[in-house]
């Protein structure tokens, strides 16, 4: 789409929301129903597209996103009402007589920029949260995942005239476009780098923003872990989509009096997870496209490889790959992994852990394996990250019940369930001011009862 055309879309978003169509909770409830029924109906097809983008099996295409999705959709049906309805709060006694409230309220037109990684999950999650929250959307999924994409914009525009969801595909062109609007709110999900040119574009209109970026995700393991426990989780959640995991564990710090047992137990764990051969295994996935093929290649030190590190260039597939040895001057340490690259670290006492995730950028996730709850306290404590697990990884960002996001330079503000739906609302304060009586304290000419009677009242 051009400039115009883009134009044309957003204005006909903006004079649909202006009807106030969205707003009736029986409206938004239908829409989402439409939506899960859409996804049951192409359950198949877009399996077929994740495996064609990124080298997906069926059942993990399903667990990580499309049964996400239908989860997000079955929790904002159960619990849409209670998070539309309007709260009472209280009134201080300066305001009597009257009625104190917030009312949850949509946005209006919302913008949702979605990545390649979980292109299906990244784009429908957030659009789930705006279309309950009772704003229209414009979507514009990755270009690198162009089979999903094709699915997704089939799929939605089957079931939305396009002045309710509208899908935008393409690449640079259309998304500079797009961020040339004037949007009521902006969901972007990708990289920093480009999460700061959205932030800034969106900064022209004063448009809010959700950005749910990355970082270098570290995951603790401490002498009192479960380590074979630890391997197994750690080996599943690493590896998950070959790596290509924004909350993925990006390395390990290990204590160093455990280091070689913890490895014993991960390459065992690779093996039975992912086979002897994994780049032959039809259920280990692909790297999204050759230039990330290549990046994630130039980053493997293979002096420091201590299992895997083949690759296949024809099917840029990257075996599961650990690292040991590796300082913070190593380049894998420079950049955020994304693909099936894991370095090993060690430190020694629980304070050069909190100062060394303290010195750099505050990452997406954390993770800690460790019994010992002191440890976790402060680590939980004292470190800055998004979110996270104690003795698991990654599956944080799989419940409703938490938040999803990141801090600083990983993002800002959350979604999933709740979180989701307050994201894509303002939430207005209103005060009902009763008419049956009128204070005359506030008004001239002030006497000395009144001032006696306001500092009564504000105390």
């Amino acid at each position: 789409m051009n400039k115009q055309e883009i134009g044309a879309l957003v204005g006909a978003q903006k004079a649909f929301f202006k009807t106030a169509g969205t707003l009736p909770l029986s409206f938004r409830r239908e829409a989402l129903k439409k939506l899960k029924n859409a996804l049951i109906e192409h359950e198949e097809r877009i399996g077929q597209a994740l495996r064609a983008d990124l080298g997906k099996s069926a059942l993990e295409g399903y667990m990580c996103e499309t049964g996400l999705v239908i989860s997000e959709i079955n929790f904002m049906l159960k619990h849409l009402k209670s998070f539309a309805k309007e709260k009472t709060v209280r009134t201080p006694l300066v305001q009597f007589a009257s009625r104190s409230y917030i009312k949850p309220c949509p946005y209006g037109t919302v913008l949702i920029m979605s990545p390649w990684n979980y292109p299906l999950l990244l784009t429908l999650d957030p659009l789930v949260d705006a279309l309950a929250a009772g704003n229209t959307a414009v979507v514009k999924p990755s270009a690198y995942s162009p089979n999903t994409s094709a699915v997704i914009k089939e799929v939605l525009e089957g079931i939305f005239p396009p002045e309710y969801v509208a899908v935008v595909t393409g690449g640079r062109a259309e998304n500079t476009c797009l961020l040339e609007e004037k949007f009521d709110y902006i969901f972007f999900t990708g990289s920093k780098a480009v999460g700061t040119e959205v932030m800034e574009k969106a900064a022209r209109h004063l448009t809010p923003v959700t950005l749910e970026l990355g970082g270098k995700s570290p995951c603790i393991i401490d002498k009192s872990a479960d380590l074979p426990l630890a391997a197994r989780r750690i080996a599943f959640g690493k590896f998950l989509n070959c790596g290509q995991t924004c909350v993925a564990p990006d390395y390990i710090l290990c204590q160093a009096s455990v280091k070689d047992e913890f490895l014993h137990h991960l390459k065992k764990e690779l093996r039975a997870q992912y086979g002897e051969a994994p780049l032959q295994n039809n259920s280990y996935g692909k790297i999204i496209n050759e230039k990330h093929f290549a990046r994630i290649c130039r980053l493997i030190d293979s002096e420091k490889t201590v299992y895997g590190g083949k690759r296949d260039e024809k099917t840029l597939k990257i075996e599961p790959t650990v690292m040991d040895h590796v300082t913070f001057d190593d380049a894998v340490m420079q950049e955020e992994i994304f693909g099936p690259v894991l370095p090993v670290l060690t430190f020694d006492s629980l304070d050069e852990v909190i100062e060394t995730v303290g010195g750099r950028d505050k990452p997406l996730a954390l993770y800690i394996f460790s019994s010992d709850q002191k440890s976790i306290a402060r680590v939980t404590a004292e470190c800055a990250y998004g979110g996270g697990c104690v003795n698991d990884v990654v599956i944080h960002l799989a419940t409703p019940y938490l938040g999803f996001g990141g801090v600083g330079e990983s993002g800002m503000g959350s979604y999933h369930g709740r979180a989701g739906f307050e994201t894509f609302s303002h939430q207005k304060s209103i005060l009902n001011k009763k008419t049956w009586i009128d204070l005359p304290m506030r008004y001239q000419p002030y006497k000395t009862l009144y001032a006696k009677l306001i500092r009564m009242f504000l105390k």
